[in-house]
């Protein structure tokens, strides 16, 4: 278990060896990373769920404690829809292409290559210095350029999280890089759409 976790920072550094290691797709070696799943996507989940709390402060009723509370269970939710949604997604379109991999593995693929989403969490204390309260209220110190620099910065780390899922999805089943990049372009893609269809309602 102790390799798991050196190897959910080794992710951020030299990812292939991390996605060759879950070929091992065991039920014992599978539960071996289930903690650093676990953690890797709640971590993920939060900081999503934070780019959607711009105005949460607006209503007199909410203080810091209503937002940590909701930031933690939402960060949960958001995680969980995520890992088995998306999992599912990215399951279905590398087993077009030919995978024989299971959806247990395809959810720790997008697990692992989730991390610097989970690590965009550290532009928190810099934004919370910078902007206070500002950051979950309307209009405020953070609605110029610093804001946009900071969601620059997040778009930053999901570009890089959907680099490491290619590299994943390459390592795990051998694939070339344009077979892979072919299946998880379709599978973010499709995820995107559906975010954008769920937003309406």
């Amino acid at each position: 278990m102790r390799d798991w976790w050196l190897r959910t920072l080794l992710v951020l550094q030299r990812p292939r060896p991390v996605f060759v290691a879950l070929r091992a797709d065991s039920r014992e070696e599978s539960a071996e990373r289930s903690e650093q799943v676990l953690l890797v996507t709640w971590l993920a989940g939060i900081a999503v769920i934070l780019v959607d709390a711009a105005d949460y402060l607006d209503e007199s009723s909410r203080d810091w404690l209503d937002l940590a509370i909701w930031g933690f269970l939402a960060g949960g939710i958001y995680a969980f829809l995520g890992y088995f949604l998306l999992g599912a997604l990215l399951y279905a379109c590398v087993k077009a292409f030919g995978s024989q991999g299971t959806y247990r593995r395809s959810r720790h693929v997008l697990a692992f290559a989730a991390t610097p989403i989970a690590l965009s969490l550290v532009l928190w204390p810099v934004k919370l210095a910078l902007y206070g309260e500002d950051w979950f209220r309307t209009g405020g110190r953070d609605t110029g350029t610093g804001g946009v620099v900071f969601d620059l910065l997040f778009y930053g780390f999901l570009a890089w999280a959907a680099a490491l899922l290619v590299i994943g999805v390459r390592a795990v089943h051998g694939w070339t890089l344009a077979r892979a990049g072919a299946a998880c372009a379709i599978s973010i893609a499709a995820s995107v759409a559906i975010g954008l269809l769920l937003s309406r309602f």
